[in-house]
């Protein structure tokens, strides 16, 4: 699957004429180039330190453009981004390849629904995302019922932790109850995700949050009879370790922002609407060979993805 960016009118080859002096003017490929580096530089916020250089033009696979590599680089190291130029010079296009064989690793994580079924929905997660609590609620409870034993629903670790302070903490402390039970993760993310306020609170103390994610954890445990002296010294070592492999995962697969939905072979962006994730899995379900129920009249959307900084 390939994505192209596409900056429209990029490249506009008039200028205006101010009334004083004028300096003397650039070739036609100086010019091109000063705007293309002046439009790469405030596109992706580059500092002035920072040292574009633009490589040479040779054929690409997409009709009407040239491939155009350019360097971006600071004391002696530098990284090169693949555009494309369209041959009048007007656009100025990127492209990301993505590996369709590439699909977050579920092994060993708590499932919803069918752990049988053919169609899985994966979704990574950040339980102090506004937006992906949202999305919790489009899959829960009225996704899960209208699909029953057809679907499994997955989360995967991808705290935002510049934006969201407390998201690690939480995500720790739901793996220690996945360790022990299934059911009782899921209670656990769905409290946290329609309490998060509680554990925010009125001052945003960072160390009272702590406290509240553990003290829901241990309320959990109890109602679900779990091994309290397991689960203590779990929450005491808070071992980031499973949580930063699935951030890691996600980094790889270009997860931008959270929630992050991959439905066997389809991705979505962001709290899309019930009707768009209905869609995708039932797109899944025909391929796999299985009919899906009808579709009700479907919500409105619910909200645009939380990216990261």
């Amino acid at each position: 699957m390939k994505r192209i960016y596409f900056f429209a009118a990029l490249l506009a080859l008039s200028a205006a004429l101010g009334c004083k002096a004028q300096p003397a003017a650039l070739s036609p490929d100086a010019a091109i180039n000063r705007r293309i580096e002046s439009m790469v530089r405030s596109t992706y916020n580059i500092p002035d330190e920072y040292i574009i250089t633009l490589g040479a033009r040779t054929p690409s696979q997409i009709p009407g453009f040239d491939a155009l590599p350019i360097s971006i680089g600071r004391d002696g190291k530098a990284t090169v981004i693949d555009f494309l130029i369209s041959a009048d010079n007007k656009t100025l296009a990127h492209l990301d390849k993505y590996d369709l064989a590439t699909n977050p690793n579920v092994a060993g994580r708590p499932v919803r629904g069918n752990p049988a079924a053919k169609v899985t929905v994966v979704s990574y997660d950040d339980l102090e995302c506004p937006f992906c609590a949202r999305m919790h609620e489009t899959l829960f409870p009225a996704t899960l019922e209208r699909y029953k034993d057809s679907v499994r629903f997955i989360y995967k670790d991808d705290p935002l932790v510049e934006k969201h302070p407390w998201a690690m903490r939480a995500a720790i402390d739901a793996n220690c109850l996945g360790a022990q039970s299934n059911d009782v993760y899921w209670q656990y993310v769905d409290y946290i995700h329609t309490h998060g306020q509680e554990v925010t609170g009125d001052s945003q103390n960072l160390a009272r949050s702590f406290d509240a994610l553990d003290r829901i954890a241990r309320q959990e445990a109890t109602l679900g009879k779990l091994d309290a002296t397991l689960l203590d010294a779990c929450l005491s070592r808070q071992d980031d370790s499973q949580v930063r492999a699935s951030m890691k995962e996600a980094e790889n697969l270009r997860v931008e922002g959270v929630p992050a939905l991959f439905i066997e072979g389809d991705r979505l962006n962001g709290a899309v609407p019930q009707a768009q994730v209905w869609k995708a899995i039932d797109g899944a379900l025909r391929a796999a060979g299985v009919e899906p129920p009808p579709s009700p009249t479907p919500p409105a959307k619910v909200g645009p993805p939380q990216t990261k900084p």
